[in-house]
């Protein structure tokens, strides 16, 4: 695990939803992770502001092509006040997304259903844990909603994808934030 990136696996856990189906929770998957930003135990982990952490967010939302491997590219298709639309391409599949921001505080993002995959969502929320703890905590879900469920076997590798990528986006603001490309110049 990268030094810069510490991650709770107390803070993990799969979350059953009483207010859906019983046959959905089969098919539905959920799961959450926390990684935390700042310790000011740690001198080796430079602290980042709300501020450096929010606008590092944005980048993940206005060039995805530099956080998410495999994409191809991505662009902001239409935008009004907190909502953005997206359009991301991964070779020849297009990916269709909205954004919903709450301005220093989470990004919420929707992908549309395609005939091959399912809607889903990524929820990302900063949250203070007393002075200077920031975390970020990462909440995806499926919503297979006509297509078949992921198997029971990928699930555990499809959440381990999902933390590394959380993990991931955080490294990449680290590195932005250390080329000095998060102070409010850039």
């Amino acid at each position: 695990m990268d030094d810069n990136v510490v991650q709770h696996e107390s803070f993990q856990r799969e979350l059953k939803n009483p207010a859906i189906n019983k046959s959905d929770t089969v098919s539905r998957m959920r799961f959450e992770h926390l990684v935390q930003i700042n310790d000011p135990l740690n001198p080796l982990i430079d602290m980042l502001s709300r501020d450096q952490l929010w606008r590092g967010l944005m980048r993940y939302i206005e060039t995805p092509a530099a956080f998410v491997e495999g994409l191809d590219s991505g662009r902001v298709t239409s935008r009004d006040g907190n909502t953005l639309h997206r359009e991301l391409n991964f070779g020849r599949r297009i990916v269709r997304d909205e954004v919903a921001l709450t301005p220093m505080q989470q990004l919420r993002i929707v992908t549309e259903a395609t005939a091959e995959t399912p809607s889903g969502s990524l929820t990302v929320s900063i949250e203070e844990h007393g002075t200077d703890l920031l975390f970020v905590r990462f909440l995806y879900e499926t919503f297979p909603q006509g297509h078949p469920p992921i198997a029971g076997e990928y699930q555990n590798a499809v959440k381990d994808a999902w933390r590394q990528a959380g993990i991931d986006v955080i490294r990449r603001i680290r590195e932005y934030a250390d080329e000095g490309r998060l102070d409010r110049a850039h």
